[in-house]
This record gives structure tokens, sequence and C-alpha cells, in this order.
């Protein structure tokens, strides 16, 4: 049973939260201070909002889960994020600022059309619904399993309207500054909680510590080995092969065109600012394999011992767990529900700003009222916000079954990927490329999705003639293979759109001269090539590294330290052009952050 202690810190870590938020909401006078906080937040700000607006409960609670079913592979979705967050902070970001921009959509208006720049604020705006349903789904869950033998258990539906409550509570009246506020407070208590929940399972004498999980693991069958983070191309889930292709492109998205996330570093003070907050909460995503993943691998191990035949489902591992080794009474189990709500708090509280923000400026501003000012904008986004809460904790309650099985995190992750590899391909064309137009972009967004289910479906009339593709990917067409095959679709039909309509009345080249990556960030087209071919080698030699390993002529902690050298090799020739201190250099850091991400990518090999 929950101790006096335990409710002191759940309820005060819930009136801290919701007071920081109401304190930021006093000073919110203009839109540019309610959407992006006056554009003041220092690194640490956005370093903990970005993670915050992550790792949500239905993350934390989907890693684990699928750290328990599955295995460490799902730590690609955290470690093949590290190249997304690059690509953000030195390839898409500097274009964003110095544009000004309030929302991404923004960007397709000027390089291409307001049609494109209309599709992905719908895009967008769906994902965000679909993200929030799950997050009161997951949250609600998680709460309702925690609380259910305490004095203040809770059923589905009351989990729900509360988490709405609370989080409209300051959302609604504090804007960006206050939803980064609570989210540093936030992913501290994540952190924590987190932290202690591997702990506990780990010191668990059934576990023995990491390096008992691991010798335990090793002696299971090959197949049944879970500490790996690289499965055969037929796995059902997470095969290496999509690993390292689609999931890499949904991280492009998530990371470098996704307006929750990429709000935050717009809102920096500084350009410098804005990096060394991205570097730094990708260290932060670098412990999450270790304590969440890892943790659920334990949490196999320790249900085998003490539940043999227990059937405890993956979305339900987390609570279970909790109850399982966390003592009551000392305050412990007050803090990890601290952890665990803040972490709802902060992805919800995030997605709807966000999302507020596009259809307040691209929506409101731009088609129904131009002349819009502040007096009209603050409280129409104040209105949006109420009704995305309010219909999203709906579709929870009407869509989501809170005994359902299977992973969630990679069925949320799955239907949001039919519609976004699209817009990867806009944003990255028009930024890299001249010769990407207005209609290539719009044609590869709107047969974007035609091109994922049609996919699916002709996969499945393939399968059935030739067996050997089954045996080679499966018996259906995996979801992050899915992703690259409608990319490099998405990607052609951009490139033959554009250039058989170049030279058409509208298509002079003026998005193409002033939107570019080269024209706004003053680089040189040589040197852009050269970092890329830089890139590209390095991805090259890698995966030649990583056949080297898989044939056992190397073992997996030389080519980590080998993987690791070569990576920061390829941010000498900038470090060197730097004239900044290295220990004030946001490229030093991030050549830290890259090589560490590939040492790990390799050692759990």
């Amino acid at each position: 049973m929950l101790g006096p202690l335990d409710l002191l810190l759940f309820f005060g870590s819930l009136i801290a939260v919701m007071a920081i938020g109401l304190i930021a909401a006093r000073r919110e006078n203009t839109a540019e201070d309610f959407f992006l906080a006056g554009r003041s937040v220092r690194w640490w700000g956005v370093a903990g909002s970005i993670f915050g607006s992550n790792v949500s409960a239905n993350h934390l609670v989907g890693m684990l889960g699928i750290g328990y079913s599955i295995g460490f592979a799902q730590g690609h979705f955290e470690l093949g994020a590290i190249a997304a967050l690059m690509l953000l902070a030195y390839g898409f970001l500097p274009v964003y600022r110095k544009l000004g921009l309030y929302t991404l959509s923004e960007y397709l208006g000027l390089r291409y059309d307001d049609r494109s720049r209309a599709l992905y604020a719908a895009i967008v705006i769906v994902v965000v619904v679909v993200q929030l349903t799950a997050a009161f789904y997951i949250g609600s869950r998680s709460l309702g399993l925690l609380l259910s033998e305490t004095p203040i258990a809770v059923s589905y539906t009351q989990g729900v309207v509360a988490l709405a409550i609370i989080t409209a509570t300051y959302t609604i009246f504090g804007g960006l500054k206050a939803v980064v506020y609570t989210d540093v407070l936030q992913s501290v208590l994540l952190l924590i909680a987190g932290v202690v929940v591997a702990g506990l399972t780990f010191a668990q004498p059934e576990v023995g510590g990491w390096n008992g999980m691991m010798a335990h693991d090793l002696a299971r069958p090959a197949v049944e080995q879970k500490m790996h983070l690289y499965l055969p191309p037929s796995h059902p889930d997470l095969p290496w092969t999509g690993a390292l292709s689609g999931l890499l492109i949904l991280h492009c998205f998530y990371w470098s065109t996704n307006q929750p996330i990429v709000q935050r570093a717009l809102a920096a003070r500084s350009d410098s600012e804005a990096r060394l907050g991205i570097v730094v909460a990708g260290f932060f995503k670098l412990t999450i394999p270790f304590f969440a993943i890892a943790g659920g691998v334990a949490a196999a191990q320790l249900f085998d011992a003490r539940l043999p035949g227990h059937g405890i489902d993956p979305d339900a591992a987390m609570p279970e767990l909790i109850k399982l080794v966390v003592p009551m009474g000392y305050g412990l189990m007050g803090i990890i529900m601290a952890g665990l709500i803040g972490a709802i708090l902060s992805s919800i509280d995030s997605m709807v700003n966000s999302a507020s923000t596009l259809v307040t400026f691209d929506l409101y501003k731009k088609y129904l009222r131009p002349d819009a000012d502040d007096s009209s904008l603050l409280p129409l986004g104040r209105w949006v916000i109420a009704g995305l809460i309010s219909g999203s904790a709906a579709l929870a309650l009407l869509t989501y079954d809170p005994t359902g099985g299977g992973n969630f995190f990679l069925r949320v992750s799955s239907q949001a990927a039919h519609f976004t590899p699209g817009l990867v391909v806009a944003f990255a064309l028009g930024m890299f490329w001249r010769g990407a137009n207005r209609h290539g972009a719009l044609a590869g967004i709107l047969l974007c999705p035609v091109f994922s289910f049609g996919l699916v479906a002709l996969y499945d009339q393939l399968a059935l003639q030739s067996p050997g593709l089954v045996q080679l990917l499966g018996d259906r067409l995996n979801f992050l293979h899915r992703v690259f095959l409608t990319l490099c679709l998405c990607a052609l039909t951009n490139w033959i759109v554009s250039r058989a309509t170049s030279g058409r009345p509208g298509d002079d080249g003026t998005g193409a001269t002033k939107y570019t990556f080269v024209t706004l960030h003053g680089s040189e087209p040589r040197a852009l090539t050269a970092v890329l071919l830089r890139i590209v080698l390095l991805a090259v030699g890698l995966l030649g590294l990583g056949g080297v390993v898989a044939a056992e002529v190397v073992n997996p902690q030389l080519a980590a330290g080998i993987g690791a050298v070569a990576t920061a090799m390829i941010f000498v020739p900038a470090l060197r052009a730097g004239q900044v201190t290295w220990w004030r250099n946001d490229l030093a850091w991030s050549a830290a952050l890259c090589a560490a991400t590939v040492a790990l990518m390799f050692w759990y090999f």
C-alpha cells in the first residue's frame, strides 16, 4: 500500500508542475511569447523539453515492454535518433532559424507553395492526434495498474479524464514557456524514476545485476537471446535491415521535420544554444536503452523466475514490474509515479501546443484572417489546445481497449509512417536540391500513402508466389521496409515530376534560389559536397565493418573502438576551422555523441 511519503511526493509533483505552468502563464502577452516562448529558451531548456517531449509515458512504457517481449534491438529507436538530431542541428535548423519560422510548414510554403504547406499542417495534426490518443491510453492504463490496490485506485475512464484536466490546467494558459519549464522538471523526474526501477530490477537476486543479466541471456539458445541489436531481415517487428533503412527515415521525420520537436529549437535564444540543447538531448537519449530497454530484458528474466507461465502483456510489463520490485512506504513509489505521470504530461503538453501553433498560423491566419493580431491569435490558440485535449481524450476512451495486448508503441509508429516519408522527401530535396519544385513536392506528398498501402498489398501478392521472398523478409512486409521503399518511390516521383515541369509558368526558380541550404547558410556547394562525401564514406565503411563482425573475423568490442574513432575523425576538419575552445564547441560534443553511439551499435552487435 502507498505510504504517506509516496502520496506526498506524487501529489506534490503534480502541484509543482501545474504551479510552474501557471506562473509562466502570467508573462505570455504576445503570439511569439505563447507559441515560441519569446525565442528566449536557454540550452538546458531546449534539451529538457526535447527529451521530455520525446520520452513520454507511451515511449517509456513501450520501450520497456518491447525490451521485455523482443529485446535490446529496440535500442535502434534511440541510437538511430542521434543521426537525425545531427541532421537537425547542422542541416535543417540553420535554415529554419534564418527564416524566423513559427511552423515548419511555413518553409514548405516559401520553398514550394501553399498546397504543400497546408498538407504538412494537416498530416502533422493527424499524427499528433494519433499520438495524443495513445498517450492518454497508456498513461491511464499504467496509472490504473499502479493504483489498483490502493485507496486512490482509478478506472481507465477516470485516469484519462484526470490526465486531460491536469494537462489543460497549465498548457492552455502557459504556452510554450510553461511547456518548456515543466518539461525540464518532468524530464528529471522521468530519469530518476527510470533509473530507480532499473536499479531495483537489476538488484534482484534472480537477475544478479548487469553482468548476471548478460550471463543469463548468453546461456540461452542463440535464437532466444535478447541482448543483441541486430535481428534477422525476416523478423516481424525489428529486422536489422529495416532498422538501418526505414527507421532512420522515421527518425529524420520525427527529429528534423516534426513541429512538436523542432519548435523547442526554434524557441532557443541563439543558434549555438539551440545546437547545444539538441546535442545534450542526444546524450540523454543514449541512457534509455540501458534503463528502459535492458530493464525490460531483466524484467523478462525476473518474471520467468518468480511468475512462471505469467503471460504478462508487454504494455503492462512496466506497471507489473514496479509492483513486483518497488517497496511500499519509503517514497520510492511516489517518485516513480511522479516520473511516469510527468512523462505523460510532458508528451501531451508538447504535442497540443505545437498542433495549436499549426492550426493558428497555417490554417486560421493563413486562410481565414490574414490580418489577425495577437489579441485574436492567443485566444484561438488556447481554444485549439482545449479542443485537442478533449478530442484526443475522447478518442482514447472510444478506440482503445485498456485490456488489449500487443506492442502498441510499434502499432502507433506503423500507423503514422503511412504519411510521413513524402514529407521527408519534400524537406530534404527542397533544402539540398535546387531542381525540386512545387509540382514535384505536391506529387510526392499526395502519393505517399498510396505507395505505402499499395506496397503492403503488392507484397502480399508476391509472397503467395515466392517462398524465397517470404524466407528472406517474412510473411508480411515489415513497416520499416515499407517506409524505406515508400521514400524511394516518393523521391523518384518528386524528381521525375520536378524535371518534367521545370520551366513551366510560375516556376521561375525563385524558391530554389532563395530557400536552399547553400543560399541561406552561406555555404559553398563544394564544401557541402565534401561533407556529404565524408558521411557517405563513413556509412559505407561502418557497414563493411559490420559485415566483418557478422563473419566473426573481428569481435564486436574491437569494432566498437574502430567505429568510434572513425566517426570522430569526420568532425576534425570542422573542429580545426572553429575558433571556440573545445569544451564550448557544440561540434566537439557532437563528435563525442556520435562516436559513443557508433561504439554502442557495435558493442551489442
